[in-house]
């Protein structure tokens, strides 16, 4: 029996600042909320909330509370939301987001004031892509598909910038940009899909190249864990999405001689090393 764990599986960067920034702030003491869900991993956000960490979820939610300290998740706020936090004297701002999606806003608002139109390459409901779309001004478009790139109609004559949500799949998002280059005049491309992205996502391919069984670890929610399933899916039939050891365990490894292991962005540790644990203790 062969084991193969991704090196690069686990917390990314921006993931580990974020919520080593959240304990941080615990430590200290007070009121403290996250706007949002700090990562998308359902096992860290119910440890801070056990702590006192209140999770808001709407500018509702953000509109009734007056003091405290209020740190924004790692997937980034749209501009109106920091605006609104500006106007809360009573509220202390801590910004948790990823240096990387921070990167994106600065591009969207520099290439909109130039009065090109958008592109982003991602999902419209995801929340990273929510902020960016807050700064990308009023001509800006969301695609996730090559379908919906097909079906495109770009302004006549408008020059065009595309960015990536930084968690897509490398692969759809050059075939993307493809098409877009055929069908729109002045297309200016910038990849910000970040390195560890990119680099978990090509690992995890290797690895499912090579092994009966592909275990993708991660947060319902998580897309970047989505994406990797999607990944190791193309490559091993046997990929099954879990979030922690618990759903393996009734789960039949029987012939299996070499399985992989790679795990999203925003899962701990400890449970990536759950998982082995029970994978190399298991009778194949």
């Amino acid at each position: 029996m062969k084991v193969i764990t991704a090196k690069s599986a686990g917390f990314c960067f921006g993931v580990k600042k974020a919520v080593d920034t959240v304990y941080e702030e615990i430590e200290k003491g007070g009121r403290i909320y996250t706007y949002g869900e700090i990562i998308h991993n359902e096992l860290v956000v119910e440890d801070l909330e056990k702590k006192g960490v209140t999770v808001l979820n709407s500018v509702e939610e953000l509109n009734e509370i007056e003091e405290g300290t209020v740190i924004i998740r790692s997937h980034g706020v749209s501009k109106d939301i920091y605006e609104l936090l500006e106007e809360k004297k009573g509220i202390r701002v801590v910004d948790a987001t990823c240096p990387f999606v921070l990167k994106i806003h600065k591009i969207v608002s520099e290439e909109s004031k130039k009065g090109r139109h958008i592109i982003i390459v991602g999902s419209s409901d995801h929340p990273e892509v929510k902020g960016i779309i807050g700064f990308a001004g009023d001509s800006v478009s969301c695609i996730q598909t090559e379908k919906e790139a097909e079906e495109f109609l770009p302004e006549s004559g408008k020059s065009v910038s595309v960015v990536a949500q930084t968690t897509f799949n490398l692969h759809k998002f050059n075939n993307i940009v493809e098409i877009l280059k055929k069908k729109c005049y002045d297309v200016h491309t910038v990849n910000t899909i970040c390195n560890a992205t990119e680099q978990r996502q090509t690992e995890a391919l290797e690895i499912a190249s090579q092994v009966d069984a592909m275990v993708v670890i991660g947060g319902k929610n998580s897309s970047n864990t989505r994406k990797l399933y999607e990944i190791c899916s193309e490559r091993c039939a046997d990929t099954r999405f879990i979030q922690t050891v618990d759903d393996l365990v009734n789960e039949s490894l029987k012939g299996v001689k070499c399985i992989g292991i790679t795990a999203g962005a925003s899962t701990p540790n400890y449970i990536i090393e759950e998982v082995q644990k029970h994978v190399r203790g298991t009778d194949f």
